[in-house]
């Protein structure tokens, strides 16, 4: 009984020492997932420009998804307010408006525009009307919610105004609720380095 006990423990401690010198070889053959960066967009401004995300390298970025008749659309006037503070401090905002809850953003590229400059004065970069969800979501908004893309999370846009953080390497750092205001000390805390 000896004999056989002491041969089970052998075998068994020859099989646990092969098991975990195939594992390492195994995880020394692949490779890890890099995620992808902001930085390879290319997409289209309000008046149908070129936006390029690479000319924003060493920048910090937040992404909104935006809507003129929101109960959160007056948040275009802290938008505009930390943009203009922060703007000379390698800080940016990209807004795109959407309108993929409520039928909120209903108007042309054209008369979004004028909604946003009339109304709040808007001057940081609007990019051209997209879809942030489903069948037809935007490339864009397929790396800031695939964390297959983005390495970070994966999310879900919950509705106007969700607010994305992406960091001076083109990488998305964080994801803020859409009620999250932009004058947040999350928002402005992170914009100072803190």
């Amino acid at each position: 009984m000896k004999k056989y006990s002491l041969l089970v423990t052998i075998l068994t401690l020859f099989s646990c020492q092969n098991q975990a010198q195939n594992n390492k070889k195994i995880m020394e053959t692949q490779t890890p997932i890099k995620a992808e960066t902001i930085y390879q967009f290319k997409v289209k401004d309000l008046y149908g420009k070129e936006f390029d995300f690479a000319t924003l390298k060493g920048k910090k970025i937040l992404i909104v998804n935006t809507a003129s008749e929101c109960g959160l659309t007056p948040q275009y006037k802290d938008l505009e307010s930390i943009y203009e503070k922060y703007q000379d401090k390698n800080f940016v905002i990209v807004g795109f408006p959407a309108n993929n809850f409520g039928s909120q953003e209903p108007g042309s590229n054209e008369q979004i525009a004028k909604f946003c400059e009339m109304n709040y004065g808007v001057k940081f970069p609007m990019m051209s009307k997209i879809s942030v969800k489903g069948d037809d979501m935007d490339k864009v908004y397929k790396f800031l919610t695939q964390k297959s893309k983005n390495g970070l999370q994966d999310s879900t846009v919950e509705w106007n105004f969700q607010k994305y953080l992406i960091n001076e390497q083109g990488e998305l750092v964080k994801v803020l609720s859409p009620r999250v205001l932009p004058t947040d000390a999350a928002i402005v805390g992170w914009i100072n380095g803190k």
